[in-house]
């Protein structure tokens, strides 16, 4: 089938890179706006917009019912979740198919496999990758005896969640009862579900993750990211691909990333995510996660390939378009997430109106962003102001253009991260290429 008309359920830079893309392929797009973004750029620039309701997510943007309704009020043929909010939610991808609606993405039973970590850990072991050792606890007793067995350090982590809610790190077991009531209540909160596991803390660990697409049958990937420096488990900064890796260790990386999709006879775009232990230079399945990524321009740019494009095709049931042999990278891309935080304030949010919004510009610099001078950047949603991506010949070549790049962007109105990024991006440790996840906070000087 072809689609002429897409519903964008989602916001903010995600909602305008897909609106770029059905242009440029001759789809109608219509977007789903919460009161709070009826004036916003994506909005603007949408062939139509429905109101979903309030400002709060949970009556617009995360509310299936509504989604739902809107995109067939709206006629849409398909609908795009683009990423966070309801973009890895079954019950979307099922009440889609209920009503005739195409959900690009990957199929409701995929979904769900992924979307659980135990599942997913289970599907990765029937897969044969390799997985760091852990499981599930009901208590903090029970947290505590597998703590004991593991041995400290230890990761308490939510089942049902990510984004760093649910995650805590216990380096005593006297620690254990403290943080482990601790995360259970985050998961709960933010995920609706309390339930945790515990694995063994990989104190020097990088995070690769590889970005793959299958149309059922088959599956190829796009290559490594390097993903390591976070903020409380907050991606920061990517880059592709993954610097300071051997090719055999790449390639088994790679590898492993597309047996695992090939065991769910994936559809769709995915993005698949290892620990890589720097001490043993070993690394684990951490997760997947079924949907388009925050980082995917950084793939974009080396592998020359529009992923909501393809995403767009598999989703319109045809196979895909290239084999492995293909897909061709050149260059070296870095992006960096500008964020509206109060560094001040601990990087708190930092919601306003911009006053002035000054990006980079030049054949090197990508800028994929919905603000602008006298945009609102309301205090309901991820505060992200939008993705500072470049490119280079190497890796050198790229953080020389990063650090011009951040260097001419300019904020005013509101707080934002941009002189922490200048920060990294003129570090030497990161100049060097493979820092762990450890990087950030010893930059910062103070815990994160």
């Amino acid at each position: 089938m072809n689609i002429n008309r897409l519903f964008i359920a989602n916001r903010g830079e995600i909602a305008l890179r897909i609106i770029r893309t059905c242009r440029q392929l001759g789809i109608e797009t219509v977007l789903g706006v919460s009161a709070a973004d009826q004036d916003s750029m994506p909005a603007k620039l949408a062939d139509r917009t429905v109101l979903l309701g309030p400002a709060k997510a949970a009556d617009s943007y995360l509310n299936v019912q509504r989604v739902v309704a809107a995109a067939q009020q709206a006629r849409a043929d398909a609908l795009h979740p683009g990423y966070g909010f309801l973009s890895e939610n079954s019950a979307l991808a099922e009440a889609c198919a209920a009503h005739g609606i195409v959900f690009v993405g990957p199929t409701p039973a995929q979904l769900l496999a992924v979307g659980d970590k135990l599942r997913a850990r289970q599907a990765a072991q029937q897969a044969g990758l390799p997985l760091i050792n852990g499981a599930a606890v009901a208590t903090a007793v029970d947290a505590q005896k597998l703590a004991a067995e593991l041995g400290l350090l230890v990761l308490i982590k939510a089942v049902g969640g990510g984004g760093g809610r649910g995650m805590k790190v216990v380096r005593a077991l006297a620690e254990m009862q403290t943080q482990f009531d601790l995360a259970s209540a985050e998961a709960k909160a933010a995920f609706g579900n309390p339930h945790l596991y515990i694995e063994r803390y990989v104190e020097r660990g990088r995070h690769i993750e590889v970005q793959v697409f299958g149309d059922g049958s088959d599956v190829i990937h796009f290559g490594t990211r390097d993903c390591s420096i976070q903020r409380r488990y907050q991606k920061l900064v990517e880059e592709a691909p993954a610097p300071n890796l051997s090719p055999s260790l790449r390639s088994a990386i790679e590898t492993a990333a597309v047996t695992f999709a090939k065991h769910l006879s994936y559809r769709g775009a995915g993005t698949v995510e290892f620990l890589l232990d720097c001490e043993r230079n070993d690394f684990y399945f951490l997760e997947m996660n079924a949907r388009i990524q925050v980082e995917h321009p950084v793939t974009e740019q080396i592998a020359g390939v529009d992923l909501v494009a393809q995403q767009i095709r598999i989703a319109e049931g045809r196979p895909l378009g290239l084999c492995q042999q293909d897909v061709k990278f050149n260059g070296h891309s870095i992006e960096c997430r500008l964020n509206a935080e109060d560094p001040a304030r601990d990087f708190q949010p930092s919601p306003g109106r911009v006053t002035l919004a000054q990006w980079a510009a030049g054949t090197a610099v990508r800028v994929d962003s919905h603000i602008e001078t006298g945009s609102m950047v309301p205090p309901y949603y991820d505060s992200l102001l939008g993705k500072l991506i470049v490119t280079g010949t190497d890796r050198a070549d790229a953080l020389n253009k990063l650090q011009r790049a951040l260097a001419a962007c300019r904020f005013e109105g509101i707080s934002t991260n941009l002189e922490l990024l200048q920060r990294i991006a003129g570090d030497s440790q990161f100049a060097a290429g493979g820092v762990t996840t450890g990087f950030l906070p010893v930059l910062l000087g103070r815990k994160t």
